[in-house]
């Protein structure tokens, strides 16, 4: 089966031809600028080498299946950014290239994009892409090392590949919109639309919130009050279980530390050969040394600094061996405060901080469900608002589309026309508009609901392009209207892949 691809530099007036499913060829006009002008390959896959120039207006490249027309294109996505493997390296090649020359010269946005990025700025712009053995792959942009990023943020303005999925693309009538909207140029009014349409979603998700809320308000202020109540009865206090496990701790070895303070407190100072009395000693020893040796570094009031601390530690362990009892009174009532504050710590979260925290959550749930009646007759003039203004920005989104739909038709039917289907017509249909529609109805894209229709023949009536049954009328369409929108936009080259497919 002979298969075909084309390239068609989007800008045009000379004298060109376009192919029928039948094998005629049918003149047009295209205006007279080249953008792809040249494409080399070397290496790649089964290509040994090509070199190829395009002319202006629309080049066809035909051969049988399998002749490696896809792997020009895939060789082509490889300057627009695509990820390559080694494998597409020619069997025995160390390397594989892609280079492509574009005349820019009247394309100023791309020009202006390409100097912003930091390349030279050229009438013509040549890429390059090597892809290596060894992975050391890389890309050129006007000589200049680039990365793939940078090619990706170029190729919107170089070559559109229109393939075979196209066909599902365009069957899916979801896409039509976004389609006539490309056309029509109102894509900035729909992203005002589209803010507005979010902000009224926030707008009812939290009105739904409130209303449910409403609805189980009793029943949550009661949960409310029992959950607070039991909080404030208790009362716990910033890290208080700890505080009384310490002082449980204490109360439980009175004993053991009592005993070990009176016994520290001997040792240094209350029993006859105590440390103290001995230190007394080691202090009149080195004064005699002193007197006899004047050289003698040890000062008095090292050793009277040490005698002074330990007397004070002395007295300190004296009073805390004094002050030490056991009140059995106390320790029931830290065993009980204990108990509470961790039955609260097992409802809420495991902690005093999390019960202290659910604490200031209720009491901030309590004035949410008691001003609820408030909240929401706020929310709902906000939303009153919000969905005049909705309407009022649909409308007009619905305006801009329905007056570029005429547009859109006569260009699609001019082309159409012109690719051996003389009596088709292409219809936008409005199946429903925003017009017609409740505001809470209205969708991310508007409120119109919009689908392409086609009469294929002459007294037919117009029928949704999924119900097409020839492949061939669709591949047509498909042409038309890829290069009517090329018009509204900065694409350089379209490049169609088996669009005669069927």
């Amino acid at each position: 089966m002979r298969q075909r691809w084309f390239f068609l530099p989007t800008a045009a007036m000379v004298k060109s031809c376009v192919p029928s499913s039948v094998g005629a060829t049918y003149p047009r006009e295209l205006k007279n600028e080249k953008m792809l002008n040249e494409l080399s390959i070397k290496n790649f896959a089964i290509i040994d080498e090509i070199h190829v120039s395009f002319g202006n207006g629309l080049n066809i490249i035909s051969g049988e299946t399998g002749a490696g027309k896809s792997i020009i294109i895939g060789a082509v996505s490889l300057l627009l950014g695509d990820r390559a493997t080694t494998e597409i390296i020619r069997t025995q090649a160390d390397t594989a290239t892609v280079e492509a020359i574009f005349d820019i010269s009247a394309n100023k946005s791309l020009r202006d994009k390409i100097t912003a990025m930091g390349f030279p700025d050229e009438e013509e712009l040549i890429i390059r892409r090597i892809i290596s053995h060894t992975g050391k792959n890389k890309a050129f942009i006007n000589g200049q090392m680039a990365t793939l990023a940078n090619l990706a943020s170029i190729s919107e303005l170089l070559i559109n590949i229109c393939g075979q999925h196209e066909h599902q693309v365009i069957l899916n009538a979801e896409n039509h919109i976004n389609i006539l909207d490309e056309f029509c140029g109102c894509l900035p009014a729909r992203a005002v639309y589209a803010e507005i349409y979010n902000q009224y979603q926030q707008i009812k998700t939290r009105i739904g919130k409130l209303r449910d809320l409403q609805n189980s308000r009793e029943e949550k202020i009661d949960l409310f009050k029992i959950q607070l109540k039991e909080i404030q009865d208790i009362n716990p206090q910033p890290a208080e279980d700890t505080s009384l496990a310490d002082e449980k701790k204490v109360l439980i070895n009175f004993q053991k530390l009592s005993g070990w303070a009176d016994h520290a407190f001997d040792l240094l100072y209350g029993e006859k050969d105590s440390t103290i009395v001995k230190l007394k000693e080691v202090q009149s020893q080195i004064k005699e040394i002193k007197k006899i040796d004047a050289n003698f570094k040890l000062a008095d009031t090292d050793i009277e600094d040490s005698l002074i601390s330990l007397q004070e530690a002395a007295l300190v362990l004296r009073d805390y061996g004094k002050n030490l009892f056991f009140d059995s009174e106390r320790l029931a009532f830290i065993n009980e405060r204990l108990e509470l504050l961790s039955r609260l710590k097992r409802k809420h979260g495991g902690s005093l901080e999390t019960v202290l925290r659910r604490k200031q959550e209720i009491e901030e749930d309590l004035n949410k469900v008691s001003s609820v009646e408030e909240e929401l007759e706020k929310l709902s003039r906000e939303e009153e608002k919000i969905k005049d203004d909705l309407r009022q920005n649909a409308l007009k989104l619905s305006q801009i589309r329905k007056e570029a739909a005429k547009k859109l038709q006569e260009a699609v039917d001019k082309e159409i026309h012109a690719l051996n289907m003389p009596h088709s017509s292409f219809h936008v249909n409005f199946n429903k508009c925003a017009a017609d529609k409740n505001v809470e109805s209205f969708e991310q894209t508007g409120g119109d609901e919009i689908e392409f229709y086609l009469a294929a023949n002459k007294g037919e009536e117009s029928k949704p392009l999924n119900s097409i049954a020839s492949g061939g009328e669709l591949s047509r369409i498909i042409l038309a209207l890829k290069n009517v929108l090329s018009r509204t936009g900065s694409v350089a080259s379209i490049v169609f892949d088996e669009v005669d497919n069927g």
